[in-house]
């Protein structure tokens, strides 16, 4: 199969996998443990997509800006700064980091 064929069918059961959650009960979706553990798992893959997306370049591992940049919205955070105080604080960190010459 060529990569197309492949994009075709990952879409496929993306699509299908997404129609499947209507078919879900309702009586299960209204489970208080049903919900804790659905937003748990939504903070994790949000986690794991940001560490991935600040230390990655393509193939290989990339210590620069981005890391900072994460760093600093952590410690904001931390200090339950709101939302865009943390962005605004991110941003900051990775202009001055990439103005001191770390890429």
């Amino acid at each position: 199969m060529n990569l197309w064929m492949w994009l075709i069918l990952s879409c496929l059961l993306a699509y299908a996998w997404k129609l499947l959650g209507y078919l879900v009960p309702a009586s299960l979706l209204r489970n208080p443990r049903m919900s804790r553990i659905a937003g748990t798992m939504t903070i994790g893959l949000l986690a794991s997509l940001t560490v991935v997306n600040a230390v990655a370049s393509g193939q290989s591992l990339a210590l620069d800006a981005r890391l900072g940049a994460l760093a600093a919205a952590a410690v904001a955070l931390w200090f339950r700064a709101p939302f865009l105080v943390v962005v605004i604080a991110g941003a900051a960190a990775a202009a001055g980091l990439r103005l001191l010459g770390w890429d």
